[in-house]
């Protein structure tokens, strides 16, 4: 019972996927929680009130101006109580309001008095996730400090195939439970982490680079900093930015990542080599736009920043990636010795459910004395096991 003693307030709003809410508010009360329901007026269309009623014990809210309570202001009175409020599903309709403010029915005016962390599960078909309005509003609301749980991808319940599912009940109560209950093992340790993958220009229009969406490197950096780490990430270009408050340093090229990540190195505890810096860059960058039906391209390699900071490291740790095709563990455990690294992390891209920019990954751990296979899980889930790993070192 990880949540004894906390308020956990879930907003319910109306999708198809209402029904998984009853399953997440079931798992919070197993957990030990105070469960308060909130409905909006579409969400009770789906599922009944008394559903949740039965399942978290408190009456469930689904009228701004209900008279059935002991009097006082209901939105501010729930917004001063819970420790934190899930919104699950939650619709572009909902993210829509909060990034513009508005507040026009008991959920929304909640979650604009609230205090507490806020987590958002968005639930909607893929051409709204998709749009240039929603991930306005997602990255508005992030840079608020709102945080979120990914949506998975699959069959929707308009029959459409894509992302926009709404996470499963057990991976937003992980996360509650992380966010709640967070470990305090990094405290006092600064952890260096290289997040997505590098561009080498070809010409001004040009480049070459690899599809690594810095998932998980974000997801590393939010879970070090809410175990108390103090994080430096080294992002290139286009990577995903993480939501909790790191010191970020923007790169492009692989020489760039080289000269930020060893400038660092120095003064960090641990380093998370999660970017895919590109290997090899050309020799000459065009001054304009290349037009040759079949151009040549001379390459030359990059530095190696991970063997570079393995030869150079002290009583630093070091924890690589290793992105395979073939021989994973084979192929890992020899970089592993090559770089001098204490562990890597391994996976082969070519598996459903992983690699680069899935939502998931199948890796399994690799020490030099030790190897661990690990099932398939979400990158948030997975950036707090190779931390549990990482600390033992």
């Amino acid at each position: 019972m990880r949540l004894c003693g906390k308020t956990v307030s879930v907003g319910v709003t109306g999708g198809i996927a209402a029904y998984k809410a009853c399953e997440l508010v079931s798992r919070l009360k197993k957990e030990g929680a105070d469960v308060h329901v909130v409905m909006t007026e579409h969400a009770v269309q789906f599922v009944a009130p008394l559903t949740f009623e039965a399942l978290s014990g408190n009456r469930a809210i689904t009228d701004m101006f209900d008279r059935n309570h002991d009097w006082e202001i209901g939105h501010i009175s729930l917004a001063k109580k819970s420790d934190i409020f899930v919104v699950a599903p939650c619709t572009a309709n909902l993210i829509g309001k909060l990034a513009c403010g508005i507040a026009d029915d008991f959920l929304s005016t909640t979650l604009m008095a609230a205090k507490c962390p806020i987590l958002l599960a968005p639930a909607m078909n893929t051409g709204m996730l998709e749009s240039a309005a929603y991930r306005t509003n997602e990255q508005t609301l992030r840079g608020r400090g709102i945080l979120f749980v990914e949506s998975g991808s699959g069959r929707l319940a308009c029959g459409d195939e894509g992302k926009g599912r709404m996470a499963e009940p057990e991976q937003i109560a992980e996360e509650v439970v992380k966010i709640l209950c967070p470990h305090s093992d990094y405290a006092g340790k600064t952890v260096l982490i290289t997040s997505g993958g590098t561009r080498e220009a070809i010409d001004p229009v040009r480049f070459l680079g690899n599809r690594s969406s810095g998932k998980m490197g974000a997801a590393l950096a939010e879970a070090a900093f809410r175990r108390g780490a103090k994080v430096i990430y080294i992002a290139a270009t286009g990577a995903v930015r993480p939501s909790a408050p790191v010191e970020i340093i923007s790169v492009e090229t692989t020489s760039d990542m080289y000269r930020a990540a060893l400038e660092r190195f120095v003064s960090a505890d641990m380093a998370i080599m999660a970017a895919a810096p590109a290997d090899y860059a050309p020799k000459q960058i065009a001054e304009k736009k290349i037009k040759d039906r079949e151009p040549v391209l001379v390459l030359q390699k990059n530095p190696d920043i991970a063997a570079a900071m393995g030869k150079n490291k002290k009583a630093q740790k070091l924890i690589i990636f290793a992105a395979e095709t073939e021989n994973t563990v084979k192929n890992a455990k020899e970089k592993l010795l090559r770089k001098n690294a204490d562990m890597a992390v391994a996976n082969n891209v070519l598996e459903v459910g992983a690699g680069f920019d899935s939502d998931t990954n199948i890796v399994t751990l690799i020490t030099r004395d030790d190897t661990t296979q690990l099932e398939k899980m979400p990158k948030s889930r997975l950036a707090d096991v190779i931390l549990d790993n990482a600390i033992r070192l």
